[in-house]
């Protein structure tokens, strides 16, 4: 059970990092800002449950092999479910209202969001 824990989290890792530091990065030295956004508005709410999927689904998994990585997954499921359901909401009306100065703020607080899932999906890893 541990080999499957492992592999399951060592695919939401690779995951995360390549939305995060491939596809993203791709579209925006591709496309035009108006092309990118609606792409983005439309790829997110997947990525986001894809995320929290896997990661709930690594947590289970991870309990075989202890607390603290089931607990670091689920920290990553709970903080994706509050970035799908909230978080994106008000990115987007900040964005839709041309608020630069709070799109600014959640936006940051969304990529803080996404560095430190990283971590402890890193951190998990390596304890399972």
């Amino acid at each position: 059970m541990d080999q499957i824990a492992l592999l399951s989290t060592a695919i939401l890792l690779g995951g995360m990092t390549f939305f995060s530091f491939g596809y993203a990065p791709v579209l925006f030295k591709l496309l035009s800002m108006e092309e990118v956004r609606p792409i983005l508005r439309g790829t997110f709410p997947y990525y986001y449950a894809v995320v929290i999927g896997l990661s709930g689904l690594c947590t289970a998994l991870a309990l075989g092999a202890g607390i603290l990585p089931a607990a670091l997954l689920a920290l990553i499921c709970a903080s994706t479910l509050y970035a799908r359901q909230i978080l994106m909401h008000q990115i987007n009306s900040a964005a839709d209202r041309e608020d630069k100065s709070l799109f600014g703020k959640l936006h940051g607080a969304s990529v803080g969001i996404q560095l430190m899932q990283l971590g402890l999906c890193a951190w998990a890893l390596l304890l399972i």
